[in-house]
């Protein structure tokens, strides 16, 4: 019998909604808080890319499916819980420079660097307290293949609201393997990232998109300080 766990979801992408059916949008972003809050292996442990992307997504169930940490006032310990799970599960540097595209190429470690420090804040940020418990989906695996340094784990989301195969893309790195893609339903999110930035990138070139990014950022911690009791 294939294993089942129960996942979480969140709000929406990077710069906002793409010509995707719901069902897809939904499961594209919930995929993204997987892949930024999924924790790293022990040091020195080997483990097979389905056993890596099992364990972190069990690990990550537990949080979010705590009904302890779901209660008014404990957002923060959530959050820091959650944190504490995130460690070196996802390339954030692979994810980016895909999703920044040619333009990688000519920037300086210190620009990449830049880059990257964006890229993450914007996935972490979008999760804030727009997380919802799907409570009646899980995650199914099916198999994984692999091609050298490279691995692809197939599984399916199933529940009241979506029935879509979900796809991690992982790549060796450190004696374990490193979350770089998913494809949900066909769609890849380090492309449809891409699509984005690449209009961006068209319309006010690499400046005006780093500038976008701030304020995508400093536009959500705004919110979230207004927000708070």
């Amino acid at each position: 019998m294939r294993p089942v766990h129960r996942l979480g979801t969140s709000g929406p992408l990077l710069f906002g909604p793409t010509p995707f059916t719901h069902q897809t949008f939904i499961v594209l972003t919930s995929v993204v808080v997987v892949m930024v809050w999924l924790g790293a292996a022990p040091v020195g442990q080997t483990r097979t890319p389905t056993e890596s992307v099992h364990d972190t997504i069990t690990k990550l169930a537990l949080v979010l499916n705590n009904q302890e940490l779901k209660l008014p006032g404990r957002t923060e310990e959530r959050r820091r819980e959650i944190e504490h799970v995130i460690r070196d599960r996802v390339s954030y540097e692979e994810m980016a420079s895909h999703a920044l595209g040619f333009p990688w190429e000519a920037l300086s470690d210190r620009g990449r660097q830049q880059f990257v420090d964006l890229f993450v804040q914007l996935l972490r940020v979008r999760f804030g307290d727009s997380i919802t418990e799907l409570s009646d989906t899980q995650v199914e695996y099916l198999d994984e293949r692999r091609v050298g340094n490279l691995a692809e784990v197939r599984t399916k989301l199933i529940g009241y609201k979506v029935d879509i195969p979900l796809d991690f893309r992982l790549m060796s790195q450190s004696n374990d393997w490193v979350v770089y893609d998913v494809v949900a339903d066909g769609v890849s999110i380090v492309n449809n990232y891409r699509a984005q930035i690449a209009k961006i990138l068209r319309d006010f070139a690499y400046e005006g998109l780093l500038e976008r990014m701030r304020e995508k950022v400093s536009a959500f911690k705004l919110f979230e300080k207004t927000a708070m009791p």
